[in-house]
């Protein structure tokens, strides 16, 4: 397991607090289903990369637990949940509802600079330049549908997605190179940027809503890897 994500402390929070703040950063970047197997935290690993004891890591572990990101298993250690294919498929569907509902929100709420910002920020890629650099454009990739989800400024909303974020952030990552998805995924986020941009409520929650689709589809069909 790298650990290299992971980041200096902030001194000015609780020292458990920001322990438990790098582990759900790291958890949050890693490739949880590059690997068939699941992926041990090593207690001790970690604590020596942040300069802690193992109790505040184990601490921060447990909490981890309790949100369902991590499984202690009796003997063996801590691992980071693998979600298994009909749940990451449950997740993606209630996904594509709360992030078509936010694009469908922004396009009322968002202010005309951040519409602008939008386009700035996601827009600059053409299909084969995120073919070329596509572990580039995989963390942008991520990014946009986040922007999406703030966009629609509903706090439940975001709540809400921020309980299923994990796992959508490793399958979108872990898929983006399948097959060539790549290339459609740049031509729907140029769509998605359009219907926004016109206050289209209706189009930008359809098209939103459908590009989630088509990761779930994408899934049942082709990702074998996944029990």
């Amino acid at each position: 397991m790298s650990v290299n994500r992971i980041v200096p402390l902030e001194p000015s929070k609780a020292l458990k607090t920001r322990v438990y703040e790098a582990l759900r950063d790291l958890i949050g970047h890693m490739d949880i289903y590059s690997s068939e197997e699941p992926i041990r935290l090593d207690e001790r690993a970690l604590g020596e990369r942040l300069g802690v004891s193992r109790t505040p890591v184990r601490e921060a572990i447990s909490r981890l637990e309790q949100e369902g990101l991590v499984q202690n298993i009796a003997r063996r250690g801590a691992f980071v949940v693998r979600k298994t294919k009909a749940e990451i498929l449950d997740i993606v569907d209630v996904w594509a509802a709360l992030e078509s509902m936010a694009a469908r929100l922004a396009t009322s709420r968002a202010s005309d600079e951040e519409i602008a910002e939008l386009r700035a920020k996601f827009s600059t890629y053409d299909g084969e330049e995120a073919r070329a650099h596509i572990d580039e454009y995989s963390d942008t990739n991520i990014d946009f549908h986040q922007t999406i989800i703030r966009l629609g400024k509903s706090e439940l909303i975001t709540q809400m997605s921020d309980q299923l974020f994990f796992h959508m952030r490793a399958i979108r990552a872990s898929t983006i190179k399948d097959r060539d998805r790549v290339l459609q995924s740049v031509m729907d986020h140029v769509r998605i940027i359009e219907a926004i941009e016109e206050r289209d409520a209706f189009r930008a929650e359809q098209l939103v809503r459908d590009h989630a689709l088509e990761l779930a589809e994408h899934i049942e069909r082709y990702v074998d890897y996944l029990r």
